[in-house]
Parts: C-alpha cells; sequence; structure tokens
C-alpha cells in the first residue's frame, strides 16, 4: 500500500509538471516543435497568431542549422517568439535584407500579411462549386 501511494504521488506530479508546458514550445526535435507552434497558434487570440506565426518562420529562416534552431526556441512562450522576431526583423532591416526594405516597421509587414491572410480566406468562402467536381464524386449512395 505504500508503495502505491508513492507511485501515485510521483504520477500526480508528473502530471502537474506536464501541464505547466503547455503555453511552451517542445524544441526536442523538429516535429515535436512544429507540433507546439500549431496548438500555441491556435490557443493565441486571433490578432496575435500572424504575429506569432511570422516570428517563428523569420527565427526559422535565420537558423538553417536545426540544432541551433531547436536549442533557440526550446522551452519559449509565443511572447518571447514574437520579441526574437522582432529583433531578427530589425537586424535584418539594419543590414539591408532584402524583401523588408518594402516595410517601414515590424508592425507594417504584421499588418500586411494579416490583410494578405485575409484575403486569401475570402476568396476561399466566394468560390463556387464546379458542376463538374460535383458529376466526378466518389461517394456512393447506398
Amino acid at each position: 500500500m505504500k508503495k502505491l501511494s508513492v507511485l501515485l504521488i510521483l504520477l500526480s506530479c508528473t502530471t502537474l509538471v506536464a501541464c505547466n508546458k503547455g503555453q511552451e514550445i517542445n524544441g526536442h526535435s523538429l516535429k515535436t516543435a512544429y507540433r507546439s507552434v500549431k496548438v500555441l497558434k491556435q490557443r493565441l487570440p486571433s490578432e496575435s497568431r500572424i504575429e506569432f506565426e511570422v516570428s517563428f518562420w523569420t527565427i526559422r529562416d535565420a537558423n538553417k542549422d536545426d540544432s541551433k534552431f531547436l536549442t533557440l526556441i526550446d522551452s519559449k512562450k509565443p511572447e518571447e517568439i514574437i520579441e526574437i522576431g522582432k529583433e531578427i526583423y530589425q537586424e535584418r532591416k539594419n543590414a539591408g535584407y532584402k524583401g523588408y526594405e518594402q516595410y517601414s516597421s515590424w508592425g507594417e509587414m504584421i499588418t500586411k500579411f494579416g490583410r494578405e491572410r485575409m484575403d486569401q480566406e475570402n476568396r476561399k468562402a466566394t468560390k463556387k462549386e464546379d458542376p463538374k467536381d460535383k458529376a466526378n464524386d466518389i461517394l456512393y449512395k447506398l
């Protein structure tokens, strides 16, 4: 009985520790990092999603080496990822990085990406179904 209670306490502590990592990126491998970014992005408010996503991919673009990239993002919260992304943007902007000269600030770039995302969603919503697609449907009526 004593062993069972010790095991139960250890299991409870492990569960509590695992729950605290819910707002951080798991950087043990690329697969777990991408999975945790996907989950974190869904939990963020809509106004922060694009900024977080752009920041993450900016960091990835700046760090081609997988191990260096994973070390940099491991156990980071979304706010920390956004700050790192802003720093990389500013460094690249000051260095004259091609593609950033069209933006005067980080906020302008995020706003532009947000508008592009909205335009993509609007195009998907207004796209009409083609009758040919309906004729080629492979769902069978039983």
